[in-house]
């Protein structure tokens, strides 16, 4: 990748109509929303928006492209990522794959895809130049707790400055009076609560005792977005996923990581003995609590000294069900032997290992989603039984077996 900015990036447009690289027209929105008498926010109709996703062949990011496709054309998509080596590049090219085709279905709408990375200041500021973003999602950052313990420099690179970069460029957007982006939507974690006693997790928490690098980092970009939202009124939300999963999701997650191994005859090491709950949330729920969020911006205002009072939200994305980890594996070994991707005799038992807890774990995941609805009207609701048959159906046809 060549530092100097998009113009030297190679630009593989996935979806061209004869409209070419036209800017779709964009329409103002001035209604403010108050939501039962809560959050008053700023509503922005997607539709003819130009909306920027980093981490686009990502788990999160590349369904998200697909529901916008499917739902909010005519739009305007640019999405960049690395496609780093982290895991199987293999799946994110499937996944740009199917962004693909469904951007073939929509000819009303424009699919850009960039290769490139959020820690490259010059792109992200070629990328902020060329096509003027109205809403900005960033899904870009490095996962895994445990990673962070033996890798923390690409931590450092990624999750601080890469968003700092993405917060300049919001920043910058406005100069010389332009209308700039209207709303930063940015993925936190749950890993922020640390080892929090309190269950459920709830925004209005502390979260000042953070047990790994990764959840340090996220709480980073929580404060981080804040100063710019207090400083430049950049209208931002945060949004603490929950124990993603799903077809194509990561395959260091426990459920994608158990099924490899065990498809192979490996052992499965079981965390703290079993002794944990998480709060498994599908992908399509978190998707769908995104695409609500970036409709509805914090309100930009001002206070009694005449300085911006920070249009600045954070939202936890969870199913509000924390399942034990041992009736979560027994639930994902009925569903392989049905999906066929093991044999109905398979001996579970025999390739199970109960290990301590890890650095860097936390026994329990718990998320207190009641703002989310009440500011949005949703709530995650796919069970996961309902979620982990997906996967394994996913996986049988992916991996052929």
């Amino acid at each position: 990748m060549d530092s100097g900015g998009v113009r030297k990036q190679r630009v593989k447009v996935l979806s061209l109509t004869t409209k070419g690289q036209r800017r779709l027209k964009i329409k103002s929105e001035k209604r403010i929303i108050n939501l039962k008498g809560n959050l008053i926010m700023q509503s922005i109709n997607l539709k003819n928006k130009t909306i920027f996703i980093t981490g686009a062949a990502g788990f999160i990011g590349s369904n998200l492209v697909l529901k916008l496709l499917s739902t909010q054309s005519p739009v305007n998509i640019i999405g960049i990522d690395n496609l780093n080596d982290y895991y199987d590049v293999s799946i994110k090219e499937w996944r740009l794959s199917e962004i693909e085709k469904m951007s073939s279905q929509y000819t009303d709408s424009i699919w850009s895809f960039v290769k490139g990375s959020i820690a490259d200041k010059d792109f992200i500021d070629a990328i902020f130049s060329n096509y003027k973003p109205d809403v900005v999602v960033n899904l870009a950052a490095q996962a895994g707790v445990r990673y962070s313990i033996t890798n923390p420099d690409v931590y450092i690179e990624s999750n601080l400055i890469g968003f700092y970069n993405i917060l300049e460029a919001c920043r910058h957007s406005y100069d010389g009076g332009a209308p700039g982006v209207q709303h930063l939507v940015y993925a936190s974690s749950s890993s922020v609560y640390g080892s929090n006693k309190k269950v459920p997790y709830s925004t209005d928490d502390k979260v000042d005792n953070p047990v790994s690098l990764y959840a340090a980092t996220k709480k980073s970009n929580e404060l981080l977005a804040h100063a710019y939202s207090k400083l430049y009124n950049i209208p931002s939300t945060g949004l603490r996923f929950f124990t993603v999963y799903g077809p194509a999701g990561r395959p260091d997650m426990a459920y994608f990581g158990f099924t490899n191994k065990l498809k192979v005859g490996e052992k499965i090491q079981i965390f703290n003995y079993g002794n944990c709950k998480r709060d498994f949330t599908y992908v399509d729920d978190i998707v769908e609590g995104v695409m609500r969020v970036m409709k509805g911006a914090p309100e930009k205002k001002n206070g009694e000294d005449g300085l911006p009072i920070p249009p600045y939200a954070v939202y936890n994305i969870g199913n509000s069900n924390p399942e034990n980890l041992l009736e979560f594996l027994d639930i994902l070994q009925q569903e392989l032997i049905r999906a066929g991707v093991l044999p109905a005799d398979y001996d579970f038992d025999a390739h199970k290992e109960l290990v301590p807890m890890q650095p860097g774990d936390v026994p329990v995941t718990y998320a207190d989603t009641s703002a989310l609805e009440r500011d949005f009207g949703f709530k995650p609701s796919t069970s996961l039984r309902d979620g982990l048959r997906k996967f394994t159906e996913w996986y049988k046809e992916f991996y052929k077996v």
